[in-house]
């Protein structure tokens, strides 16, 4: 039996709602106003309220939408207009609300769309078991990916991690290196100390070596206090040296004297402190290369790769596409109270054909900044950036997906050109044929063609 909390200030409706409702088998409960549905909610919260927008004295309906949507927000809302003020409706529906009906309509009106709420709610319930299931398959501590080169990598670090041997993690920026590094932390007996993340590349020469090894008092300007380095503060855990690469030849010297003692002396010390850190490093660089060019110590190098983590980039594994666009879904719906149900086929087109160069990193940012802008409950392709609904080399995205046909990639080309011309020209279908070069009646069969709305 679902429980429904009915607030609106005029009593007949109230009462030809609350009747109709209960022969519907719901469990109802009738208030005229936004401090008595408070009031309700903290008794016995409701699964749904239904409420008007606008009431007399006191709270709005919109107002109370926000409290309710702070204090229950596993209950759903729905709102009521009165004919005219659709502005407040679609405000609420802004606000969180689920639906809306307009004024005057039948209780059978309402009795429908709770229906149609409840449904929509068993959707989402299914569809967190669902993604709760691909969880438990394809997650590996915070990593998600079902493709074979990441199983593989998975397999090793569950091999590597109970191990204090150096790890060497390579791959482009955005794969999630620092999330390998941590994934190797935490399956390791080392996993109740610190873990401490540093990007080599982010400090200056001068201080690298004081934020890495500590430093005494006085043993330079602004040197005011003893400080220990981050080696110690890892003592007993593990240290994540990123962008290795970055680290100035002379402190490389220390650090391998470092990974070959288990020892470390401050800034301006003369004695050696003991520690016992595992250090992991990871690079955007070839160390190889540099390491030839004179630009990194090879010695360092054969230290650093007693064992070598590849992480593919995420064009190299589009199968892992999906199941990280569910897994981004289901994190930003709990982080900013959004409602998104899923992606629509034709996005989730684009969005496995564009080549992510930023890799993982800039998917995220890329579903964030749609699921802010999303209007409705499933992200369209309108709701991502001009960059990934129209790739900038058609070609080499064709060429990418090992497609050489030249009928195909026309055919892509084209689609391409119909799209902008009509984004330049808003939609003004005879201006783009002028654009394009074609007729009008050809324009309108290829809109028909490509499904272009």
């Amino acid at each position: 039996m679902t429980r429904v909390l009915l607030v609106d200030d005029e009593e007949s409706l109230r009462l030809a709602l609350k009747t109709h409702l209960r022969k519907q088998g719901h469990e109802v409960q009738a208030v005229g106003g936004a401090a008595e549905a408070i009031a309700a909610m903290e008794k016995e919260p409701a699964e749904y309220v239904v409420t008007d927008v606008r009431m007399p004295g006191g709270r709005s309906g919109l107002e109370l939408l926000l409290e309710l949507r702070r204090r229950w927000p596993a209950t759903a809302v729905l709102v009521m207009s009165a004919y005219g003020s659709n502005e407040d409706a679609l405000a609420a529906i802004k606000a969180g609300a689920q639906d809306y009906l307009t004024k005057p309509f039948a209780p059978s009106d309402l009795a429908f769309m709770l229906r149609k709420a409840q449904e929509r709610e068993a959707l989402r319930r299914e569809n967190r078991e669902l993604r709760a299931a691909v969880a438990r398959d394809h997650k590996f501590d915070q990593l998600v990916a079902r493709s074979e080169p990441m199983k593989a990598m998975f397999a090793t670090i569950a091999r590597v991690a109970t191990f204090k041997t150096t790890v060497l993690i390579n791959g482009e920026t955005g794969v999630g290196k620092e999330l390998v590094a941590r994934s190797l932390h935490l399956r390791s007996p080392r996993a109740g100390k610190p873990f401490i993340a540093v990007n080599c590349g982010n400090f200056h020469e001068n201080l690298i070596e004081s934020e890495l090894f500590g430093h005494k008092k006085g043993s330079f300007t602004d040197a005011n206090a003893d400080k220990r380095g981050l080696f110690e503060e890892a003592d007993g855990g593990t240290l994540f040296l990123d962008e290795i690469g970055d680290l100035p030849l002379g402190l490389q010297v220390k650090l391998l004297r470092t990974l070959q003692e288990s020892t470390i002396r401050r800034v301006g010390e003369n004695i050696d402190r003991k520690i016992d850190v595992r250090v992991v490093a990871a690079s955007l660089r070839d160390l190889t290369k540099e390491a030839k060019a004179n630009r990194f110590r090879e010695d360092l190098l054969f230290r650093l790769n007693v064992l070598t983590l590849v992480i593919p980039p995420l064009r190299a594994r589009k199968e892992d596409i999906p199941l990280l666009v569910d897994h981004f879904v289901g994190r930003f719906n709990e982080r900013l109270g959004t409602e998104i149900t899923g992606v629509d086929p034709q996005a989730m087109r684009l969005l496995c054909d564009y080549p992510w160069p930023g890799n993982v990193r800039e998917l995220e940012h890329a579903m964030e900044r749609a699921m802010v802008l999303c209007e409705g409950t499933a992200l369209q392709p309108h709701d991502f950036e001009g960059k990934i609904r129209e790739p900038s080399d058609p070609i080499a995205a064709e060429l990418e997906k090992g497609n050489y046909s030249i009928k195909k990639t026309t055919r892509t080309i084209e689609e391409i050109l119909i799209r902008r011309a009509l984004e330049k020209t808003k939609g003004n279908r005879t201006r783009a044929a002028e654009l394009l070069e074609i007729s009008h009646r050809a324009l309108l069969y290829k809109i028909k063609e490509f499904g272009i709305t």
